[in-house]
């Protein structure tokens, strides 16, 4: 696979391929490399922690794609090793360097071709995940009742389009398999968004009202949300009546089920103040490991609020070998969260850290076929850049 891409959304979908086994060959700029090698800190030894994230499981090749080396290579590998090519430039950056993937495709029919974008194709406005956030109505349904729209504490915009557009690309290869022919996946965030408001969106759809805010709570579930016990908050999902009877036994209040006010969840739903004050009331003379014993022994989704950290290392994580540790040439033993696949019998684990910036360049121009003269005559003259390499300072940035 050849990746094209930066920064999030593209990324994080070549390195889960990585994970299922491709191999990855990730072109970077001669200046700098992606994008994220710089969002920080924090670092660790000089690799930003954002870049570590999502890039491993690939090789770093750099190339200025402004040059006719470094567009030579990057035909040679579309063209004569690549099952799929993947990006995310501006539109008309790539035809501009004369590598547009539709003539890439009427070269090798074979090629699997696809892009990330922040819009539908034909609005090419750039797109962030915060800005997609706000316009595709995630923000409005975020946040405190009373308080401002607010993001989601993760990228989930870019990272939703990364899982639409991995799904895409595994069923462009299996359709290959059956007509032996590639095509174009394209994803965008703002259609990723829309498509991950799920309910959200169906609710709007079918009564053309506009969702509220509910802070930690859920529209149509009650009690869902996060109540607090004498040492602290935990969060309590019910989502049936049955559920909702044993934690009425844990509370102490059995009757609750039989108050009409209360009996189903539509009924709870319309008296959710009143429900949620009783069973705050209820919990707050309470020690939260004993609401959650009881509540987990009668099959009650619950459960702690933890710190990132603490949820890293917390049993469940351990259980799922979720923490990993690779080799890094310049961090001893780097630790990495996996992927959440888990296979019987194939190995879907991390497998190489991510690449310094050019780690993999003479490698790579080797094997697209350039002479050693070749390879030494694009590095002194900045069309491609490795580690032993001076980087050209006046070289701008795509």
């Amino acid at each position: 696979m050849l990746d094209l891409s930066r920064v999030l959304a593209a990324p994080h979908c070549t390195m889960a391929l990585g994970e299922l086994g491709a191999r990855v060959i990730k072109v970077e700029h001669t200046r700098g490399g992606d994008e994220t090698r710089t969002w920080g800190p924090p670092f660790a030894e000089g690799e930003s922690a954002y870049y570590l994230a999502v890039n491993r499981n690939k090789e770093s090749v750099a190339l200025d794609l402004r040059t006719k080396t470094g567009q030579e290579v990057v035909r040679r590998l579309a063209l004569s090793w690549a099952d799929v090519v993947v990006e995310n430039f501006k539109p008309g950056d790539l035809e501009r360097f004369d590598l547009g993937l539709a003539e890439l495709r009427a070269t090798q029919p074979r090629l699997i071709t696809a892009s990330v974008r922040g819009y539908p194709v034909g609005d090419d406005r750039p797109g962030y995940d915060f800005v997609i956030q706000g316009a595709g109505g995630l923000m409005s349904i975020t946040g405190p009742e009373e308080g401002p729209p607010m993001k989601v504490g993760v990228a989930v915009a870019d990272l939703f389009a990364g899982g639409w557009l991995l799904s895409g690309i595994l069923a462009a290869l299996y359709e290959r398999e059956h007509s032996g022919k590639g095509q174009h996946v394209s994803v965008s965030l703002f259609d990723a968004q829309l498509a991950m408001l799920a309910n959200v969106a169906s609710s709007y759809l079918v009564t053309g009202r506009p969702s509220a805010r509910y802070g930690n709570a859920h529209a149509q579930l009650v009690p869902y949300e996060v109540f607090t016990c004498q040492d602290g908050a935990i969060t309590i999902g019910v989502g049936n009546d049955r559920q909702f009877e044993v934690l009425c036994q844990v509370l102490g209040h059995p009757e609750w089920p039989a108050d009409e006010r209360y009996a189903t969840n539509p009924q709870r739903v319309r008296h959710r103040r009143e429900l949620v004050a009783e069973i705050g009331a209820a919990l707050a003379p309470l020690a939260s490991s004993d609401v959650l014993d009881a509540l987990t022994v009668g099959s009650v989704p619950c459960g702690p609020i933890r710190g990132v950290g603490d949820a890293l290392e917390s049993p469940e994580a351990m259980l799922g070998g979720t923490v990993t540790h690779l080799e890094h040439p310049k961090i001893p033993l780097l630790p990495q969260v996996r992927l959440p696949w888990r296979f019987s019998r194939s190995d879907a684990s991390p497998r190489t850290a991510p690449p310094m910036h050019g780690q993999h360049t003479q490698q790579v121009l080797a094997e697209a076929g350039l002479s050693a003269a070749e390879i030494a005559e694009a590095l002194a003259t900045g069309a491609a850049a490795g580690i032993n390499s001076v980087t050209p300072t006046a070289v701008p940035d795509l």
